[in-house]
């Protein structure tokens, strides 16, 4: 069994996945607009280039999403996306990419916990807690 996190947009599926991809050194493996899709004929026309479905793999995890209908979406409430990122450099170099235009909830620091900590809600509205474990 796998977990994987299923992020939802509000027509930013496709922009927020190409800066994932460059953010965590991912590969998006699928990308869909509603347009491409077999049910293309009864999407309205100004649906079409919205995301139906991505998915990016980051080592040995999956990212998923979608863009929901303007109707339909809700902002992230009630869950944030944890990445565990061993080298220091690198958890930070993530934690202020997310942060561009987006939102600090925590500055990225030390912690009894962890070498380096930070929450931040990105400028697509998904939050995230970036952590770099301390190592004995």
């Amino acid at each position: 069994m796998h977990v994987n996190p299923y992020l939802e947009f509000n027509g930013q599926c496709e922009e927020a996945f190409r800066l994932y991809e460059r953010c965590f050194n991912g590969k998006i493996e699928m990308m869909m607009t509603h347009g491409e899709s077999p049910m293309a004929d009864q999407v309205p026309a100004d649906w079409r280039k919205a995301i139906l479905h991505a998915r990016l793999a980051i080592g040995d995890s999956v990212l998923l999403g979608s863009d929901r209908p303007p109707e339909q979406y809700k902002t992230a409430q009630g869950f944030s996306v944890f990445l565990d990122i061993n080298d220091p450099a690198e958890a930070e170099r993530v934690f202020h990419a997310l942060e561009e235009k987006g939102k600090v909830g925590m500055p990225f620091q030390q912690t009894f916990w962890a070498y380096r900590f930070g929450m931040v809600v990105d400028k697509y509205g998904i939050p995230w807690l970036i952590n770099c474990e301390k190592h004995a």
